[in-house]
């Protein structure tokens, strides 16, 4: 299992929370949550089961972790969440 992002993103004059977790190879999954004021407003989760065999899974699934977290908070800050 992974160590997990945790990120303060102000946009709009709010600060968002972004996190950003790995379940573990018994549960291969990656789920990113987005909240604001304590309350989810966004979430993704990605399965990797697919990929749980590969040599040096865990850096792959870092990277994973990664791309994904990166592409919530962009999401936020292009206003995907805006309601």
């Amino acid at each position: 299992m992974q160590r997990g992002f945790n990120e303060n993103i102000e946009y709009n004059g709010k600060v968002y929370h972004v996190q950003t977790e790995d379940s573990g190879v018994k549960r291969p999954v990656i789920t990113t949550i987005v909240l604001k004021g304590g309350a989810i407003i966004a979430s993704k989760r990605t399965s990797y089961a697919d990929i749980s065999k590969f040599d040096k899974l865990d850096e792959v699934v870092r990277d994973l972790m990664k791309e994904q977290h990166d592409n919530m908070i962009e999401d936020l800050k292009n206003g995907r969440f805006d309601k």
